[in-house]
């Protein structure tokens, strides 16, 4: 089976997946910064001795969720800038 690059795309079409990606990381980043915002407010109002670190472990995980996103869109830019769009 032959992997579709985005060497395949038209320029229209790269640039409107570029476009589109950016607004995925945008929205997902603001998922991301509401929800480190709620695990702390959680996490620091429960009671001295019902803390739990592990608690914390999605917040520290969530950044490992980008990485996919991150590297398809450098991909996509690397092939805007040889493409001189």
């Amino acid at each position: 089976m032959e992997k579709k690059g985005y060497q395949n795309l038209s320029d229209e079409d790269l640039l409107k997946k570029r476009k589109q990606m950016k607004a995925v990381a945008i929205g997902l980043g603001i998922v991301a910064l509401l929800a480190t915002a709620a695990g702390v407010y959680l996490f620091t109002s429960a009671e001295p001795g019902s803390r739990k670190m592990t608690s914390l472990t999605p917040l520290f995980i969530l950044p490992i969720t980008f990485m996919p996103l991150i590297v398809s869109f450098s991909q996509i830019n690397k092939e805007v800038k040889s493409r001189n769009l």
